[in-house]
């Protein structure tokens, strides 16, 4: 179980990789597989919203840091305030739940973060998105494996 949390707690492999190899590589019940990543995924998404917020407010004390920050990030803000207010929750949550290299928790909320879309719009919104992809992530395994299998009798 160890195992499957430290792989989900890695960036760019979190659940995407940890419940293919729970499923695949070890004695537990998928169920069990899928409910360890899960959880630890969802726990792991606001955690990196927060340290995040916390990293930049230090990073921000620098003067000249804190000018390209405003110029960029602030200004881009204001611009697409109306789309993220319309759009962002669900967009967060999409692009988390995309099971696809580069989508994840770490990025959800680099991404929720930048645009300014809070801590508990992305809160849910990672919920909402590690759900789907862990779904998605289980569908495919638990499919490939019965194919599998059935190639297997029939040979």
């Amino acid at each position: 179980m160890l195992i499957l949390i430290i792989i989900t707690l890695i960036p760019t492999l979190e659940l995407r990789a940890s419940i293919p190899y729970g499923i695949l590589r070890t004695d537990m019940h998928w169920e069990t597989v899928v409910i360890v990543c899960v959880v630890t995924n969802i726990v792991l998404g606001p955690l990196v919203y927060l340290f995040l917020d916390k990293a930049m407010a230090l990073l921000l004390k620098f003067e000249w840091l804190n000018g390209i920050y405003q110029r960029t990030v602030t200004r881009t803000q204001r611009r697409i305030q109306k789309s993220v207010d319309r759009y962002g929750g669900m967009g967060v949550a999409l692009f988390i739940g995309i099971p696809l290299p580069g989508t994840g928790s770490y990025s959800g909320a680099l991404g929720a973060y930048l645009l300014g879309l809070g801590y508990w719009r992305f809160s849910i919104a990672n919920v909402i998105g590690v759900l789907m992809a862990g779904a998605i992530v289980t569908a495919v395994v638990l499919s490939g494996v019965e194919a599998f299998r059935m190639l297997i009798k029939v040979i």
